[in-house]
């Protein structure tokens, strides 16, 4: 994966999106309509594409800031104040 500040930059994402505005333009005809059910359901699952991806972004991200917390506890306490405050 690329560089990112939020997930909201990635390409993958925003396809999601797109493809999550479909979902709800076609499950808006009358047909669809008729079952419920099986609306949501549809309608639930496009709406994981998305929430998988961001999510998978944010665990990248927060790992990374974990690394790097890590890290800076392993250094001692002169270096830190000098590096970093």
């Amino acid at each position: 994966m690329g560089k990112f500040n939020s997930f909201e930059e990635i390409n993958s994402w925003q396809k999601a999106r797109v493809f999550n505005k479909k979902v709800y333009l076609v499950t808006e005809n009358t047909n669809f309509k008729k079952d419920f059910d099986f609306t949501r359901q549809i309608r639930r699952a496009s709406i994981s594409i998305s929430s998988n991806i961001a999510l998978k972004a944010l665990r990248e991200i927060q790992t990374k800031s974990l690394f790097t917390f890590y890290m800076l506890l392993k250094l001692p306490p002169e270096k830190f104040v000098l590096n970093y405050i």
